[in-house]
């Protein structure tokens, strides 16, 4: 029997199911490799994660929020006195969460 083409979900009904996932999940993974929309894994063995890696958060933070503590613009990474950090100040998680909410 063929099988007929299935309709493409409206955005309303999306953004309904994805709102209990993490808000970080909306970035691709820089650890394990898993696309936007899909939850971490473990690279060894290919189990699901039920929370994102950190440095996932971390870049989503620096993708969606200023940093309040060296007024970083989004998409730049955080600094101090001058020198890039590898991951954002904690305020910045704050506030993404806050632009998030």
């Amino acid at each position: 029997m063929a099988r007929r083409p299935s309709a493409p979900m409206p955005e309303s009904l999306r953004h309904f199911f994805r709102a209990q996932q993490h808000p970080a999940r909306s970035v691709p993974c820089t650890h394990c490799g898993a696309r936007a929309h899909r939850p971490c894994i473990v690279p060894s063995n290919k189990r699901q994660l039920p929370q994102p890696h950190p440095c996932r958060v971390s870049d989503w933070a620096r993708q969606t929020a200023c940093c309040p503590a060296c007024q970083a613009e989004p998409g730049t990474a955080c600094h101090d006195d001058g020198k890039p950090l590898a991951t954002v100040h904690a305020r910045r998680y704050q506030e993404a969460e806050e632009t998030c909410a």
